[in-house]
């Protein structure tokens, strides 16, 4: 059984009578524990898909079916679930709140979960050491680097163990060093500890941290690809 699996994938807006096909036939499988990059240029229909692959927005035609079932079977309330217990999601723009700290920021989505109050702060914890910022706890978002704050961004993420982590341009507000530590982080998170992660990047270097390349243009994917070659810097940062 696949983690994702889509066929047909189709997504078609339409407004003012107008329709506007952002998605035409995607069709693909993604298993558990792979990194994945999903790659187009502006407007090629990334951002659709990870909206329908993180359960936020739904196809017009084809089927999507994450961890065996079918989504399109469940509630909006069964699939707010599914979203806060089985996936997590980093963003370009970080979406941290701003007056609260940096562990409180990593706890907010088991506000949400079924998972006991006495456990929070361990699992938060945890969180802040998988990304290296044990010693910024108690930080304020305005204390930090753009890097720092996308790490906090991927501790939250991680904090509810989901079976896959979306990660949605996390190098675009960042330099490249600060870049380049997140993507290492990410790997890392993929190779030793087994996290499913899909990446959606338009840079070609970003995108070959993965394992995998999906490019998508004009809706479609045009390729699809193992990633064959790695940085040594990168392959030397796992060892």
């Amino acid at each position: 059984m696949s983690l994702i699996e889509v066929s047909n994938l189709t997504k078609i807006y339409e407004t003012h009578g107008t329709q506007t096909s952002a998605l035409q036939g995607v069709a693909f499988r993604i298993e558990k524990g792979e990194f994945v990059a999903i790659m187009g240029p502006s407007g090629s229909g990334k951002s659709t898909l990870l909206h329908i692959l993180g359960l936020l927005d739904k196809q017009t035609e084809g089927t999507y079916q994450f961890m065996g079932q079918a989504v399109d079977r469940h509630t909006d309330d069964e699939l707010a679930r599914i979203r806060n217990k089985k996936m997590g999601f980093v963003f370009q723009a970080f979406n941290l709140l701003p007056r609260t700290s940096v562990c409180e920021n990593i706890k907010l989505p088991l506000y949400y979960s079924d998972i006991k109050e006495d456990e929070w702060n361990t699992r938060a914890r945890l969180a802040i050491e998988l990304v290296g910022l044990s010693h910024r706890e108690f930080y304020k978002p305005n204390q930090l680097s753009g890097g720092e704050k996308q790490r906090v961004a991927i501790a939250r993420a991680l904090v509810n163990n989901p079976e896959v982590i979306f990660a949605d341009e996390p190098t675009g507000n960042l330099d490249s060093q600060s870049g380049k530590m997140v993507m290492e982080i990410l790997q890392k998170l993929n190779q030793k500890k087994g996290h499913t992660i899909i990446l959606i990047t338009h840079e070609t270097y970003t995108a070959e941290h993965a394992k995998r390349i999906i490019n998508v243009r004009d809706g479609q994917v045009v390729r699809d690809e193992t990633v064959t070659r790695q940085r040594r810097a990168q392959e030397d940062f796992i060892k």
